[in-house]
C-alpha cells in the first residue's frame, strides 16, 4: 500500500511543484539573512529540501523513524557566467536549476519511503534522462492544464458568444480562465492525505526560514510559533505569473492563428517568469510599503491551502535540511538583517 501512495504523491507533488517551483524559481527564494545568503526549499514526501548559498540538503523521514540525509555543493550557473545575473535573465536560469534541483530531491524522498516495500534499501537514483522525462511530463502537463485548455475556451467563447471580443477582453477572459484552472487543481490535490502531509512539510519549511530570518536558534520551540505563510513563497510567485501573462499575452494580437497564439505563449513562459521573479523581490523586500503588501495578499490568501500546520516531527525535519545546507556557508551573526 505505501508503495501506491508513494507513486501516486510523487506524480502530483512531481506536477505541483513543476508548477510552483520551475516556473516560480524555488519555493521561498531568495530570504535573506544578510547580503550574501539566500535560502528556500521545497517540501517533498516525508521531508523537506532546503537550500543554502552553495550548498542544499534534502531530509526526509523514514518508515522506522530515523532521518535519511542527501546533501551536496550547489553549482550556481550565474558565478560562471556573470551576464546571467541580468535581471530577468537571472529569473529564468534559476527556475531551470530549480527545476532539475526539486525533482532530483522529489525523487529521492521518494525512495527512500517506498525503500522498505521494494528490497529493503535505498533505491537508485534516477537517471539524467530519467529526470529529463519527468521534468518534461511536468512541463507538459503544466501547459496542457494552464496555456492550452484556457487559450482553446476562450476561442470558444469569443466564437459562440461574443465574435467582436476586442484584445483586451480576450486575453482577460484567458487569464481568469487560467486562474481557476490552477485554483481548483491545487483544492482538488488538497484533499489527498499524501498531499496533504506534503503541504504540512511546506508549513514545516516556511516556518523553519522565519526562525532562520529572525537570527533565532533553529530550534522546534523557536519555529513552532512562526507562520506558515510567506511571502516569497513559489505557490505567491505564480499569482504574479498569472497577472503578468495577461500583460504580456495581450501583445500578441488575439486575431492570431490558433497555432500562433499557443506557441506564443509558450515561448513566452520564460520572459513572464523572469519579470514576476523581479517583482516578487521586490515587493518582498518593501514589506512596509502599503502596496507591495497589497501585492503579496492574494499569493497569501493562496498559501492557506498549500501550507498546512506541521507537527513537531515535521518541524524537526525542515530544521535538519536547513542547518544541513548551512554548514556549506558560514554566517556572521553580527551581519545578519531581519527583515
Amino acid at each position: 500500500m505505501r508503495r501506491v501512495w508513494t507513486r501516486t504523491a510523487k506524480a502530483f507533488v512531481g506536477t505541483f511543484n513543476a508548477l510552483t517551483n520551475a516556473l516560480t524559481a524555488s519555493d521561498a527564494t531568495t530570504a535573506d539573512r544578510n547580503i550574501d545568503m539566500l535560502i528556500g526549499g521545497q517540501a517533498v514526501i516525508e521531508g523537506v529540501m532546503m537550500r543554502s548559498l552553495t550548498g542544499y540538503s534534502v531530509a526526509v523521514r523514514q518508515p522506522d523513524g530515523g532521518v535519511a540525509i542527501k546533501q551536496d555543493k550547489l553549482v550556481s550557473l550565474a558565478k560562471k557566467y556573470p551576464f546571467l545575473k541580468f535581471p530577468v535573465l537571472r529569473g529564468s536560469v534559476v527556475l531551470i536549476q530549480s527545476l532539475i534541483l526539486g525533482m532530483r530531491a522529489l525523487n529521492y524522498s521518494a525512495n527512500i519511503v517506498a525503500a522498505p516495500e521494494e528490497g529493503g534499501g535505498e533505491q537508485k537514483e534516477m537517471s539524467n534522462w530519467a529526470i529529463a522525462g519527468s521534468m518534461l511530463f511536468a512541463l507538459l502537463l503544466g501547459v496542457g492544464l494552464f496555456i492550452l485548455a484556457p487559450l482553446g475556451l476562450t476561442n470558444l467563447i469569443r466564437h459562440y458568444l461574443a465574435p467582436g471580443m476586442g484584445n483586451i477582453a480576450y486575453n482577460a477572459i484567458d487569464g481568469v480562465i487560467r486562474a481557476i484552472f490552477f485554483f481548483v487543481y491545487i483544492l482538488s490535490i488538497s484533499f489527498m492525505n499524501e498531499i496533504r502531509r506534503v503541504f504540512q512539510y511546506h508549513g514545516a519549511e516556511h516556518k523553519t526560514v522565519y526562525t532562520f530570518e529572525a537570527n533565532e536558534e533553529l530550534t522546534v520551540e523557536n519555529a513552532r510559533g512562526k507562520s506558515t505563510l510567506h511571502p516569497r513563497c513559489g505557490t505567491s510567485f505564480l499569482m504574479f505569473v498569472m497577472a503578468i501573462s495577461i500583460l504580456v499575452f495581450s501583445l500578441v494580437p488575439s486575431t492570431m492563428p490558433f497555432a500562433v497564439k499557443f506557441a506564443a505563449r509558450v515561448v513566452l513562459i520564460p520572459l513572464i517568469a523572469g519579470l514576476a521573479y523581479e517583482v516578487i523581490r521586490f515587493s518582498a523586500r518593501h514589506l512596509k510599503s502599503a502596496a507591495c503588501r497589497m501585492l503579496i495578499q492574494p499569493g497569501l490568501w493562496l498559501q492557506r491551502i498549500t501550507t498546512k500546520e506541521p507537527d513537531d516531527t515535521q518541524l524537526e525535519i525542515a530544521i535538519v535540511a536547513l542547518k544541513t545546507a548551512l554548514a556549506y556557508d558560514v554566517v556572521e551573526p553580527a551581519q545578519a538583517a531581519v527583515a
